[in-house]
């Protein structure tokens, strides 16, 4: 996430996407320099807009055009490519990185969210996989397979997942926020509510998780409540478009059925395409 979204695009987003990763937050330019600081805390380029990144990208690529076997330098301009669109780029930086370190679990994990982003989920399953210790297993990755299986449409594999990733860190309120989508996504907002609630309240929870918990309750009709929670993280304005958007959803005939038939129908032709090229 480059900025706090406004409530309209994460619906957007939330429509066109099936995966909604939470990650961390705050900027430090020191990464520029050590790029081990940014993998260790991907809170980094967070709250940057769309100039701020370019910006980092022209460094960190410039960087990584002077050493293109430093692994830390690679993670980072492969995200950075990814936060400004560029998921192709960041996806033959990572195919790089896998080639020159694979069985490294930094690489391999950063090379499963570069294939997911890409559209090659099957393969970001398999690299997730490969990245993860049993004897040792990351809260992270487990949350991160969890995510592309929701990404495919396997909501109910994808709340597995979440539940051991919460097993193995039972205060991370991005687990419980992005699980609760998962319900959003098979249309049981009651749930995905409770669990957004429950997340807002957890310690360390940001201004993402109560936007969701903005959308979960706008969907079910109560838009007032809404935009009182949308309009403590945005704009006044900007969140009284989000809910005049959100009225305009609510007024079509069986909204949430077009919304999952749109979704499911572009997950189809998504996967299909990257599996003939």
């Amino acid at each position: 996430m480059v900025t706090l979204f406004a409530f309209f695009n994460f619906f957007l987003k939330t429509v066109k996407r099936t995966i909604i990763l939470i990650p961390l937050f705050l900027v430090s330019s020191c990464f520029l320099l050590k790029p081990r600081a940014y993998l260790d805390n991907s809170e980094y380029l967070e709250n940057m807009n769309h100039d701020q990144l370019l910006e980092v990208k022209d460094a960190i690529g410039a960087q990584y055009k002077r050493n293109t076997k430093n692994k830390m330098v690679g993670i980072v301009y492969a995200d950075v490519l990814r936060r400004v669109g560029n998921n192709s780029q960041a996806l033959a930086v990572m195919q790089q990185m896998a080639i020159l370190y694979p069985r490294d679990q930094d690489v391999l994990a950063a090379y499963a969210k570069a294939l997911a982003n890409a559209g090659h989920l099957d393969e970001a399953l398999d690299a997730v996989s490969r990245a993860q210790r049993p004897d040792i297993p990351d809260w992270k990755l487990v949350s991160a397979k969890a995510s592309i299986l929701a990404q495919m449409g396997k909501h109910s594999e994808a709340l597995v997942e979440y539940e051991k990733a919460l097993e193995l860190s039972p205060n991370e309120s991005s687990i419980v926020s992005n699980m609760a989508m998962s319900y959003l996504l098979i249309g049981d907002l009651k749930t995905a509510e409770e669990k957004l609630w429950y997340a807002s309240k957890m310690v360390g929870s940001d201004s993402r998780v109560r936007q969701n918990l903005a959308l979960v309750v706008g969907l079910q009709g109560r838009i007032q409540e809404a935009y009182s929670i949308a309009s403590n993280e945005l704009p006044p304005e900007e969140a009284k478009r989000n809910m005049e958007y959100l009225r305009s959803i609510l007024s079509q005939k069986d909204p949430w059925k077009r919304i999952a038939k749109k979704e499911n129908s572009r997950n189809k032709k998504e996967r299909s395409f990257h599996s003939n090229k």
